[in-house]
């Protein structure tokens, strides 16, 4: 294997390829249900996951001494499998893809994903050190369906949207921080998750979800049927599954409740 094959999978390590995935097929499916283009639904998931790329590699560049501390041999920059300056070089790359493909969408649209970016980025900074580290989650998850309409439509979203969103992130937050807490505590972070506890915050979290999943299904015009009971259902599972999954299986059971309420809107659409 080469040197070149062996950077590039330590680059993708560090860039968090799960939840920038997610994201990324997330917006696409946001900008399929309202019938757009395919050109214009690629443009919308390049810009979403160029700006998932640069919070990603940013946050492993900035907790990489918490990293060491903590001996966290899944983080390439903390085994050496690929180097800071590259990491670094991969940030300004994304940066300037983010830039360019936000604002090929519209200067509404456009300004507002960056805006997302931003409040991913002060996340890392330190936001996340703060009882607001929930906030991040629920502005970006919350406004990331207004980017997809102003880009697509170029009009507004209804509130439920925003609310549910915004739900659905601090929910993904809290599930997210849980297997962490501890060697967070030993390098000085103290967001919102730290300070409820594992329990709480897993409680918390659960309520969270339910509550964003059903708004997705309840709120919008039109009869629920079956596929919308289904659809809580599903929801209710994979709930109950991320409480009992070991590491990071929580998190990912919140990603597919989020990849369940869109398909669900997609469906409705």
């Amino acid at each position: 294997m080469s040197a070149a094959t062996d950077t590039t999978r330590a680059l993708l390590r560090a860039c968090h390829p799960g939840p920038a995935f997610a994201v990324t097929v997330l917006t696409v499916l946001l900008a399929m249900s309202w019938d757009t283009s395919a050109g214009t639904a690629l443009l919308v998931g390049a810009a979403a996951l160029s700006g998932q790329l640069s919070v990603g590699w940013s946050n492993d560049l900035v907790d990489r001494h918490r990293d060491r501390v903590v001996g966290r041999q899944d983080k390439p920059l903390v085994t050496g499998a690929v180097r800071v300056s590259t990491v670094r070089r991969a940030v300004a790359v994304a940066l300037v893809l983010t830039v360019v493909t936000s604002l090929a969408l519209g200067p509404a649209p456009g300004f507002l994903h960056l805006g997302l970016v931003a409040a991913g980025w002060a996340y890392n900074l330190g936001v996340k050190r703060s009882v607001l580290s929930w906030l991040p989650y629920a502005v970006c998850f919350g406004c990331l369906p207004l980017v997809v309409s102003l880009a697509v439509r170029g009009e507004g979203v209804p509130a439920w949207m925003p609310v549910a969103g915004a739900l659905l992130g601090t929910g993904a937050h809290l599930v997210n921080a849980v297997p962490d807490l501890e060697d967070d505590r030993v390098t000085g972070v103290n967001g919102l998750p730290h300070r409820l506890g594992a329990r709480w915050s897993l409680d918390l979290a659960t309520i969270l979800l339910l509550a964003g999943s059903a708004v997705v299904v309840l709120v919008p015009a039109g009869p629920v049927g079956a596929a919308g009971f289904a659809t809580l259902t599903l929801v209710v599972v994979l709930v109950l599954i991320g409480r009992v999954a070991p590491g990071r299986g929580a998190f990912h059971a919140t990603i597919g409740v989020a990849l369940v309420d869109v398909i669900a809107l997609l469906a409705r659409s």
